[in-house]
């Protein structure tokens, strides 16, 4: 046999990608003020010998980026038309006034990972739709903003951030066929995404997280019994202990949208209902 048939064999791979991934978004879900810079800091002092041009690769591939002021958080695709923003010290007294794309986040499955993206009533933070993907294209947004247009009639006025998926063509125009109004996020605006962020926390930590999910079969039954859980069961402080989706029903007004920018001591959350001397509408 020749000395060039023979060949050392190769080591096995040292690539612990997927564990990585899982303890960024940990980190992150707990605080997503973290960049790349802290992110990486954080993970040295677990241990973990990583440098920061992987933290970023990696933050890339799960679609997340430290929640803050700053330029260009979310890129539009070249072409994309951006709608103003439409929110801007309004009063979101009732079901149905306006809707939000909750950002996609990032759900760690087996030895890979999903996206997910939801669709949610601003006033009573009901989950209307949701859908999980293995790509971040516009479909599975559009499947899901279809689906809650089917079930739960429309809202006046749609906001999303400036996420490609959503300024697209195909979801705008969705919107724009059944006669919505189209918000979206400038410059400055991060601290309205903060409720949809504590949503993917209180997912995290209360079922993905626990349950470790195999695969996406698995995934997506457990993640259907805990939004229906969230908005059927689950009391929410903001919403005097009530469940989002008894809310949503009632048509109670529940939150009240406050100019971030010029008013950046107020929380983005809406205060416990006070007593009414006459019962809204429905």
């Amino acid at each position: 046999m020749a000395r060039s048939g023979v060949y050392r064999a190769r080591k096995p791979a040292n690539d612990n990608d997927a564990a990585l991934m899982r303890r960024i978004d940990e980190l992150f879900t707990a605080w997503p003020f973290l960049g790349s810079r802290r992110m990486t800091a954080m993970l040295r002092a677990e241990g973990s010998p990583v440098n920061r041009k992987r933290v970023q690769r990696l933050m890339r591939l799960m679609g997340i980026a430290a929640l803050g002021p700053k330029p260009k958080t979310t890129k539009p695709a070249p072409g994309h038309k951006i709608y103003p923003y439409l929110l801007r010290g309004m009063t979101i007294e009732r079901a149905n006034h306006v809707w939000a794309a909750a950002d996609i986040t990032y759900i760690p499955i087996g030895r890979g990972f999903l996206y997910l993206v939801a669709i949610i009533d601003w006033a009573s933070r009901a989950v209307l739709a949701w859908r999980l993907s293995n790509t971040m294209d516009v479909s599975f947004c559009l499947s899901a903003l279809e689906e809650a247009l089917a079930r739960f009639g429309k809202p006046e006025i749609f906001n999303t951030d400036q996420g490609s998926q959503f300024t697209s063509a195909a979801f705008t125009g969705a919107l724009a066929e059944a006669g919505v109004a189209i918000s979206m996020d400038g410059r400055g605006r991060w601290m309205d995404n903060v409720f949809i962020e504590r949503l993917w926390r209180s997912l995290k930590y209360e079922d993905v997280y626990l349950k470790g999910y195999a695969d996406g079969r698995e995934a997506s039954r457990g993640i259907a019994e805990w939004i229906a859980f969230y908005n059927e069961r689950r009391p929410h402080q903001a919403l005097a202990h009530r469940a989002p989706m008894a809310v949503w029903r009632e048509g109670v007004a529940c939150a009240k949208a406050v100019d971030m920018m010029d008013n950046a001591s107020a929380l983005p959350t809406c205060p416990r209902p006070q007593k009414q001397t006459q019962p809204h509408a429905a």
